[in-house]
């Protein structure tokens, strides 16, 4: 565990380079350097050093002084750039052999290729942006839908970040408080007891849990959900997969066993991702084939956050038994009563007037109902109109505010029970230590590396 960011600065006295763009033929490619080498690289590659923060066009020449390539050289002295080093830009056409030759061109001079992230791990060595700005920076490139990039937008303005700070700041001073009434301890008990300490640590622990709400807000708009569709043969699911996604993607029949395997589909569900795995139908059969599909049905209901049982309406009416009971007590599960427009008007009469809370009744066909389970998959995963306002989140940050939040309550416990100065001080000091793992402030070394490495080269 690292406090600060010092003893993870390595490698700045290498320049590093990659192409910044993604890979094959296009209208733009560019070649980014960063690094003490920038500006004398600059100098022999433009052939000269190009006014700082401005576009100069020129060519991009090879060692025997021949334009490899003409376009725009953008040059940022440092500290003044994104990574905090000297930062050079190459803007040129976008064929993959072009750039590969600048590259190299590049590399010839004195660079080497930039490890997947790296040139965002330098800002944030640099202190240039914090450790939820650069994840920041990877899911708004990775962002599926409108509301998951906003999301990311704000944390990559900070929006996350100060929220933590301010609990981080609040914790300290509640540190420095406790820690001074255990110098004078013949009166510390009285000291703390008389003071609003106990308050200000449920005030904290009430802060705490509006954070984890809006963190498990943008974890959902970042990671989305898996939602299962089983069921028995013919009960619709191909079906209601084609509507929720808008487009036909499974074959519909009327003979039952179509689906053999595991179809999967992403569709945006009102800004949350949602990957849809279609499956084939639950029963007992002797087509070897066919029960393999089963087999994959049952292990895709262990990976899943969210079952949709498909019932056939008329069944559910007649009361048949389903597959309800087949499923773990644990299961997040919406039975959805399909194939209404099946039914008589009788039978629509009673399903208007009973409206089971367990059930969502709907027709895939006619579309009839679906906005109402849209609501309930938004509902069953917690997801909130808070939503539109939030800020993109990773389960490792929830993680830290759940562990920063158990101590919290183990200090407010100690203190309600035996106002233990020593006690309360060390769950507070285990409570900061995990917020800041949010920020990087304080980070177990072997997980920069992790984090940085799920980045795009060249990023």
């Amino acid at each position: 565990m690292m406090d600060g960011k010092t003893g993870n600065s390595k490698g700045y006295s290498e320049t590093i380079c990659a192409v910044a763009t993604p890979p094959g033929a296009g209208g733009l490619g560019i070649v980014r350097v960063s690094g003490p080498r920038v500006p004398e690289i600059a100098r022999l590659i433009t052939g000269r050093l190009p006014r700082p923060r401005f576009a100069t066009f020129c060519d991009f020449l090879d060692s025997g002084n021949e334009p490899i390539d003409s376009g725009i050289a953008l040059y940022f002295p440092q500290p003044h750039s994104f990574t905090g080093e000297h930062v050079l830009e190459l803007h040129g056409h976008g064929g993959s052999y072009v750039l590969q030759r600048l590259l190299q061109r590049v590399i010839s001079l004195g660079a080497r290729s930039a490890r997947p992230g790296e040139f965002s791990e330098r800002a944030f060595l640099n202190d240039k942006i914090d450790l939820v700005q650069a994840e920041a920076i990877a899911d708004l490139i990775d962002s599926g839908s409108e509301a998951a990039a906003r999301a990311a937008q704000r944390s990559l303005q900070g929006v996350f970040s100060a929220q933590v700070n301010e609990l981080r700041e609040e914790l300290t001073a509640l540190r420095v408080f406790v820690e001074a009434a255990i110098d004078f301890p013949d009166e510390e008990i009285d000291f703390l007891a008389e003071s609003d300490v106990v308050q200000r640590v449920r005030g904290v622990i009430q802060r705490l849990a509006r954070l984890l709400e809006g963190a498990r807000q943008g974890r959902l708009l970042r990671d989305g959900i898996v939602l299962a569709i089983i069921g028995r043969p013919n009960a619709g699911k191909s079906s209601l997969l084609n509507a929720l996604s808008g487009q036909d993607r499974a074959i519909v029949t009327e003979f039952p066993g179509t689906t053999r395997d595991v179809l999967r589909e992403q569709i945006d569900l009102d800004g949350i991702p949602v990957h849809v795995a279609d499956t084939a139908g639950i029963r007992e059969t002797s087509d070897l084939i066919e029960a393999e599909g089963v087999r994959r049905a049952r292990q895709t209901l262990q990976t899943a956050d969210i079952i949709l049982l498909i019932e056939d309406a008329r069944h559910i009416l007649a009361g048949e038994a389903g597959l309800l009971e087949e499923l773990a007590p644990d299961t997040t599960c919406i039975v959805v009563a399909n194939k209404t427009d099946l039914l008589a008007p009788r039978e629509l009469a009673v399903i208007e007037q009973e409206n089971e809370a367990g059930q969502v009744w709907i027709s895939a066909k006619t579309g009839r109902g679906l906005d109402n389970l849209r609501h309930r998959i938004r509902e069953a995963v917690g997801a909130t109109d808070r939503a539109e306002g939030s800020f993109s989140a990773r389960q490792r940050h929830i993680d830290a505010i759940k562990r920063a939040n158990k101590h919290l309550l183990a200090g407010q416990q100690v203190m309600e029970e035996s106002a233990a100065g020593e006690l309360l001080a060390e769950e507070l000091r285990l409570a900061h230590r995990s917020l800041g793992e949010i920020t990087g402030e304080m980070l177990p070394d072997d997980l920069l590396g992790e984090i940085f490495s799920s980045f795009c080269i060249g990023k």
